[in-house]
């Protein structure tokens, strides 16, 4: 075990400073940062890293955690925070966090927060972020105006389109039929 890491452990309790787990704890370094140091590391768990390092593994339930570590005294763990938050699209959250501007744009050195001003984000009932090829099923049996059928409850409607233009709406094909569904009776599937 490194000095760091110690140091790290005595910091954080034995936990993931990010949401607590005591188990296959890492010291991981906050970008661009690659050396060990109390300043720029945290102590995080084996889930944490992995959706960090990768968009696809990212469990929205899992950063629940964000509330409680955004208010974290260190500061490697409010700039993961924040870049989370921001991944995420928590725009309430990062306007109620407060970095300076060093720290604020440490944490935009990783692209994180970036040319998001005024873009469409499209999500389903349960807050997923959707994109073109995604897979949803509907939560809900859905008149369709002009095709005189109903869209059943959990029909799945794969490779959907984005409207450009709202974030409410989306297309796909139901029973052979492309239509514009509302973003709001979908849900993502994986």
């Amino acid at each position: 075990m490194s000095v760091i890491e110690k140091k790290l452990k005595d910091r954080s309790n034995v936990q993931c400073e990010l949401c607590g787990n005591e188990h296959d704890l890492h010291v991981f370094n906050v970008a661009p940062y690659t050396d060990e140091s109390l300043e720029h590391s945290i102590l995080a768990c084996k889930t944490c890293i992995a959706q960090i390092e990768n968009l696809e593994e990212i469990d929205l339930n899992h950063w629940r955690c964000l509330n409680e570590s955004m208010w974290n005294e260190n500061l490697p763990v409010q700039i993961v925070s924040w870049r989370m938050h921001a991944r995420l699209k928590n725009i309430d959250m990062l306007e109620m966090m407060y970095l300076d501007e060093e720290a604020l744009e440490w944490a935009k050195a990783t692209g994180e927060g970036d040319d998001d001003e005024g873009k469409i984000i499209h999500k389903d009932s349960n807050g997923n972020i959707l994109e073109d090829g995604d897979s949803v099923v509907l939560i809900k049996d859905l008149d369709v105006k002009g095709a005189n059928f109903t869209a059943k409850r959990g029909a799945a409607v794969h490779n959907i389109k984005l409207v450009w233009d709202n974030a409410e709406q989306i297309e796909g094909r139901v029973e052979n039929q492309h239509i514009v569904i509302l973003t709001q009776y979908v849900k993502k599937t994986k």
